[in-house]
């Protein structure tokens, strides 16, 4: 990127005789801090950021101030000065100051720095040698003594007496030798088979619209490159005019890390430029025998297409003659074709009443097929449905009950609960009439009527015992018989959900095959109903066996 230069101060001679310069890189970071925006739709302008940025530096100018990035917390300027020694005023200017935009309450904070280039060090280099493993630093362009230029104008590196937008390997040889001796030197865009070779276009246009190339200067000693590193690092490329105007330019330094212009590759881009100058020699060879090729065919056509030409007259001449003949002959057989067409049309009009009457016939046919098919439907949608209401009737029945005993259960319970409460009464008598009469005894030891009452008390006990003993037998019993009562419903609810999957299952079995016999779906609802008769005579015969089990446990 050029920018026009009006203090040259600071400019270090680089190489006179090409009118070229170092000039130092003064730039500066400032950032500016954005507040929180509570009303939506509400912005800050960057072009008004900007503009108050320049007013507070006023008098010192920017050369160039740039939006570097921009988010919803801060927005990042980089700003380009003349000189390095305004770069301290601005930074005092700016850093720590804030700012106040029209419409907004908050102040904005700024944050100003000294721009860091992005230039290798020589612990880089150092370290980047020292760890490769395919570098020998005995051997020349595999150590640190190549330079990688980037972003150079062709115009400033051309010849006075050449093309001017086309650099030269002198000029730059020129240019360069000021930090020490060189011993080679490349820039790719002049080998008319790099681009082949490397499948990388070297033409490249910077921002400002000038041809820029790339260059590679190898020093003879590591002191040429450390000189050329450190005078290169922070700074930028001027040229002088002649009319007294200058021109800067950034350009890119680093060091080779390819081993661009070791032995080895130089070797190696000698032989495959040598490999695509004889490939060039056939495709020019090629090309001149396409070419002879091209010129004998084209003769060859030429001659075919005058013996093509008179062969056409001769047969022009042939169909004159038959012409004549072919008129006649078409006259006989116009009569014919309409005799023939006559009689196609008839036996067209025939065909086509016949096809239409039999299309009748067939959508006749049709209709009456969706009558029955609908009449099977609706009469099996009409069984469904008393089937559906018979389940319906059947499952009240059975809730029904279940509801009965349920009620019979409770009932029972109520029984026991009283035979309890009245066991306990008669317990709690015991109780009192033990105590009177231990009094008794106590009293009237020799009173045999004392007696006779421990006897009746003793009765009294021995009853009392096997009511206690009756009841909790009872209870238990009731209990059981209602453990019983819920396995048997548990029973009948699986019972209930096998004849609904067997149901739902013949459903979508008659929908997929709605063609199967009848006599199939009858035997299956027969062998269906055979078994569930049986598992139901089982599960009855299981409750009486319970029962009388229950019976003979009362007994006892």
């Amino acid at each position: 990127m050029t920018s026009v230069v009006s203090d040259t101060a600071e400019a270090v001679d680089l190489c006179p005789e090409f009118s070229l310069y170092l000039k130092p890189i003064a730039k500066i970071t400032v950032s500016v801090a954005l507040p929180h925006l509570k009303t939506p739709g509400k912005s800050i302008s960057n072009w008004e950021v900007m503009e108050r940025l320049k007013a507070m530096v006023h008098p010192e100018q920017f050369s160039s101030l740039r939006i570097s990035k921009s988010t919803m917390d801060f927005i990042r300027f980089e700003g380009e000065v003349e000189n390095r020694s305004a770069v301290k005023r601005l930074l005092a200017k700016l850093d720590g100051k804030s700012i106040k935009l029209s419409g907004f309450t908050d102040v904005l904070k700024i944050r100003a720095v000294e721009h860091k280039t992005d230039f290798p060090t020589r612990h880089d280099w150092d370290s980047f040698f020292r760890d490769a493993k395919d570098m020998n630093e005995t051997v020349p362009g595999e150590r640190p003594d190549t330079i990688h230029l980037e972003g150079l104008p062709c115009k400033w590196f051309s010849p006075k007496d050449g093309v001017p937008d086309r650099p030269s390997e002198a000029a730059l040889r020129t240019v360069f030798q000021r930090f020490g001796k060189i011993r080679n030197v490349d820039i790719p865009m002049l080998d008319p088979y790099r681009e082949e070779m490397t499948g990388k276009n070297f033409n490249t246009f910077s921002f400002g619209g000038h041809l820029n190339f790339e260059g590679y200067v190898q020093y003879q000693d590591h002191t040429g490159f450390v000189r050329a590193m450190d005078s290169l690092r922070g700074m930028k490329l001027l040229l002088k005019g002649d009319d007294g105007k200058a021109v800067a330019c950034s350009i890119k330094v680093t060091f080779d890390t390819t081993k661009h212009l070791s032995d080895s590759s130089l070797k190696k881009r000698q032989q495959e430029r040598l490999k695509l100058q004889e490939l060039e020699k056939q495709r020019e060879e090629q090309k001149r025998r396409e070419k002879e090729e091209e010129e004998r065919r084209k003769e060859e056509e030429r001659k075919q297409r005058e013996q093509e030409e008179e062969e056409k007259e001769r047969k022009r001449e042939e169909k004159l003659r038959k012409r004549e003949q072919k008129l006649k002959e078409k006259e006989e057989k116009k009569t014919q074709k309409k005799l023939k067409k006559q009689q196609e049309e008839e036996q067209k009009k025939l065909q086509l009443k016949i096809s239409m009457e039999e299309r009748k016939l067939l959508l006749a046919q049709r209709n009456l097929e969706s009558i029955r098919l609908i009449a099977e439907l609706l009469s099996r949608a009409k069984r469904l449905k008393q089937q559906q209401l018979e389940e319906q009737q059947a499952e009240r029945r059975r809730l029904q009950q279940l509801e009965e005993r349920r009620r019979l259960q409770e009932d029972e319970l109520r029984r026991v609960e009283a035979e309890k409460a009245r066991t306990l009464e008669l317990q709690r008598k015991e109780r009192e009439l033990r105590d009177k009469l231990l009094g008794n005894l106590l009293k009237k030891s020799t009173n045999t009527d004392a007696v006779h009452l421990d006897l009746e008390i003793c009765a009294t006990q021995t009853q009392t015992q096997t009511q206690t003993e009756n009841q909790h037998r009872e209870t238990s019993e009731a209990k059981k018989q209602e453990k019983r009562k819920e396995t048997e419903a548990d029973d009948g609810r699986r019972e209930r959900r096998r004849r609904r999957w067997r149901r739902s299952r013949s459903r979508r079995r008659s929908r997929s095959r709605p063609r199967r016999r009848r006599s199939r779906r009858h035997s299956h609802g027969q062998s269906s109903s055979s078994s569930r008769s049986q598992r139901e005579s089982s599960s009855r015969s299981r409750s009486r066996g319970r029962r009388h089990s229950h019976q003979r446990s009362r007994r006892y």
